[in-house]
């Protein structure tokens, strides 16, 4: 298998693992109407209602994501939301490594993934001696 097969089903690997970890621990419970959503929304200081519309938001910019032709629009879209949860956790007070720091970890793995899997990405930015 050639570097470049093996650095598309790795970057694969990992977009899958992110969107099923938006899907299922974001995005799902705020469609659903899971009391979670909105109990954990309502701790960081969001006014009851909101959790709906943002997993709406979410779930656009993961779709956005998913679409090679507009991963890129996707994945700053997200991170721009991912932004947005890192300022509600600072704001609320919450542990650095645990819960602001999550939405940038996240951000990472996003970022990796869609790297690994669009050469144009890496050629754009490059790691040297990776590429």
């Amino acid at each position: 298998m050639s570097k470049g097969t093996t650095w598309l089903w790795a970057g694969r690997i990992l977009t899958g693992l992110f969107a099923l970890f938006m899907l299922g621990a974001s995005i799902a419970p705020k469609l659903l109407h899971l009391p979670v959503a909105e109990d954990t929304l309502a701790e960081l200081g969001w006014p009851a209602g909101y959790a709906f519309p943002i997993g709406l938001i979410e779930l656009a910019c993961l779709v956005l994501y998913l679409i090679p032709r507009t991963s890129v629009l996707g994945a700053i879209l997200m991170m721009g939301l991912l932004g947005g949860a890192m300022a509600t956790q600072i704001r609320a007070g919450s542990p650095l490594f645990s819960h602001v720091l999550f939405s940038l970890y996240l951000g990472l793995f996003m970022w990796g993934g869609l790297w690994l899997r669009a050469p144009d990405l890496r050629r754009l930015f490059p790691l040297r001696g990776w590429t």
